[in-house]
């Protein structure tokens, strides 16, 4: 029982890092339609502002959770940005828009090396993050802890904003009927850049949490990129309870299938059965309901 316990906890752990890197794009490309290639660099950039901050304030123990908004900002201007240049000439054309940022990424990682070198960097976790804490005999990671919890409190966020907001209101009118929106009186390319600068701040705030699980580098983005969009895919696009369900368990079972065989098998593995799922349910687990005909 106390093997299940440590390998559940260990598949949420990972489920929480894969859901704070798939939220941003559950905004950018479940409800935008943007194949954004670039979303690993704005995690990129929320780590390498982390790492400029604890720099600046080092030895206060408090860097990485100061690091949160401006990590926000940066990444969500830089997203903002990108809309603006390039991608809100693209809406109609899906695959344009991945050719378009796979080039912004590489661009992005070029800029990175010229800025900070191409050897990877760390930062330096708070104290507090650095043990584990024991409950009940199973032991827990104190940055799993950390990164779990920002995670929920990410999503509770982003809930309440489309919920019970008045962007959030015009965010999914936009989603789900844009010319509608439109005739109503909706400014939609200013609600199309707001969201992708959410999108995009909320990766750089899962590359603050990335920072206590591992190295900062120009290409880090990439080794979670894949992972983000198949949490998006199977929840269902654009689908948030979706992406969090989804998120959870693919964690759960890569850990289990990581205890019984190795980290390669586990990850093969867990694609084959993703595959095997959208076979059978290709929307996903949740669909978008709208009043269209089409």
């Amino acid at each position: 029982m106390t093997v299940v316990l440590n390998q559940s906890f260990t598949g949420v752990g990972i489920g929480a890092v894969l859901l704070l890197v798939a939220l941003g794009l559950t905004l950018t490309f479940g409800q935008m339609g943007v194949i954004n290639m670039a979303h690993g660099e704005f995690i990129m950039a929320g780590a390498y502002t982390a790492y400029v901050l604890q720099r600046s304030v080092d030895g206060t123990g408090l860097s990485l959770l100061l690091a949160l908004p401006p990590a926000f900002l940066v990444a969500g201007t830089i997203g903002a940005l990108l809309e603006w240049l390039l991608v809100r000439r693209l809406y109609a054309r899906p695959l344009d828009t991945l050719l378009v940022t796979w080039g912004v990424s590489l661009m992005l990682q070029q800029l990175a090396r010229d800025v900070f070198g191409a050897p990877n960097v760390q930062t330096r976790a708070p104290d507090l993050l650095t043990g584990n804490v024991s409950v009940a005999g199973v032991t827990l990671a104190a940055n799993r802890l950390a990164i779990l919890g920002l995670a929920l409190l990410s999503v509770l966020a982003l809930t309440l904003v489309l919920r019970l907001t008045p962007l959030g209101r015009r965010i999914r009118a936009v989603v789900q009927n844009r010319d509608l929106a439109e005739v109503s009186g909706i400014a939609t390319e200013r609600v199309d850049r707001t969201t992708f600068f959410i999108g995009s701040g909320l990766a750089g705030v899962a590359g603050v949490a990335l920072t206590l699980v591992g190295p900062i580098g120009p290409t880090m983005g990439t080794n979670y990129i894949v992972d983000a969009f198949l949490v998006v895919v199977v929840g269902g696009i654009g689908q948030l309870k979706g992406s969090v369900i989804t998120a959870f368990a693919l964690g759960v079972l890569q850990s289990v299938l990581e205890y019984s065989t190795t980290v390669s098998v586990a990850k093969v593995a867990v694609l084959v059965a993703i595959v095997a799922f959208l076979q059978w349910r290709p929307q996903g687990l949740y669909t978008l309901r709208t009043r269209s005909l089409a």
